[in-house]
């Protein structure tokens, strides 16, 4: 069961939705970037859970201890360890489906991979892994600040409510301004009431994660298969709940003439640049310099409060019940996950350029 993620910069993560806690191994993070336990903490807030009426009820602070690797504020260059205790775990929820399938859940596959499979909150499968992501991702954000890159993902899209704006149009400041973090305030109210509404009708819907980096530099990404749109597409599809990935124009851009598609060069100020950006800042796999954009598509939660079929470890049929504390639409909480593994991305493939031209 691969648990890593990464080439230079690489990032383990350990852990289950209702064991002890869960936490991350960094390794690879360079020696002497400043290691800020504020920032650390305010990424971590930005995903935890109980946060609004349109979020899980969980109540964990995801207050975290880093064991190892940190210095008087400063990466050693050794591993940063980093641990995140859990602390209102409801296990009891969990024993009505202790030898049932949950539709869509990664119950039967589990199963079928491991013969055994840990039920309480769907143990290692669940969402609650991806806060030690969180976690490693401020690091690499901390790490990729000092080379003037800023990550910025917000939610376009809730249910059938599309913000249709492109990033260029919008006020990223503003991403943190409502608890649904989409920084138009009118589609912004529109998603609030959709989701709630769907929260008291027992039910769940998706969304889209839309993501921005920018003060990417050229040159990032290897040839043929880790391109850099590749690796952040496994990256974003190895996020819980995640169905569909596309950069730049995505599956728009096939409407397109390539006379319209193309982006035209020209250079300023001794940096070549481009007109559009079609691209999403990636040519060939490797960086361009422009913004790299992009766009994550997330399913509807699949724990719904209401009654559903399906067969128990014996193939018997059975009905399962919604119980528990559950995200009627994942997409508000998941813009910090997707950030942060833009950033971990983005940090290898720095050290990993800086590795071909020693």
């Amino acid at each position: 069961m691969r648990n890593t993620f990464g080439n230079v910069f690489t990032i383990t993560t350990f852990g289950e939705s209702h064991g002890m806690g869960l936490g991350v191994v960094i390794d690879g993070c360079p020696a002497g970037i400043g290691i800020s336990e504020d920032f650390i903490r305010q990424e971590l807030q930005r995903r935890k859970p109980g946060q609004s009426k349109i979020t899980t009820q969980r109540k964990e602070e995801d207050e975290f201890e880093i064991l190892s690797g940190v210095f008087e504020g400063k990466s050693t260059g050794t591993p940063i360890a980093i641990v995140i205790y859990n602390t209102d775990q409801k296990s009891k929820d969990y024993s009505h489906i202790a030898d049932k399938f949950r539709p869509s859940h990664a119950d039967y596959t589990y199963h079928q991979k491991f013969g055994v499979r840990d039920y309480r909150g769907g143990g290692r499968s669940s969402a609650r892994e991806t806060a030690a992501r969180v976690a490693a991702g401020a690091v690499a954000k901390l790490m990729l600040a000092q080379y003037g890159i800023q990550i910025h993902a917000y939610v376009s899209q809730a249910g059938h409510i599309r913000l249709e704006k492109k990033y260029t149009e919008l006020d990223l400041g503003q991403i943190e301004s409502n608890m649904v973090r989409c920084p138009d305030p009118v589609t912004a109210g529109q998603m609030i009431d959709l989701i709630d509404e769907t929260r008291k009708n027992r039910d769940t819907i998706g969304g889209v994660v839309s993501c921005v980096a920018q003060g990417v530099p050229p040159a990032l990404g290897e040839p043929v298969f880790d391109r850099l749109h590749a690796v952040l597409g496994h990256a974003m599809l190895s996020i819980n709940a995640v169905k569909g990935f596309e950069y730049g124009s995505g599956f728009e851009g096939v409407s397109m003439k390539g006379s319209e598609h193309n982006d035209a060069f020209y250079q300023k100020d001794g940096k070549v640049k481009t007109i559009t950006n079609f691209s999403g800042g990636i040519q060939g796999g490797i960086s361009n310099g422009e913004d790299i954009y992009f766009r994550v598509a997330f399913k509807p939660v699949a724990t719904i409060m209401q009654d559903q079929e399906s067969v128990n470890t014996s193939g018997e049929k059975t009905v399962v019940s919604g119980k528990g504390r559950h995200d009627p639409c994942v997409v508000p909480r998941a813009v910090p996950i997707v950030e942060a593994m833009c950033a971990l991305v983005l940090a290898d493939h720095i050290l990993l350029n800086r590795a071909s031209k020693i």
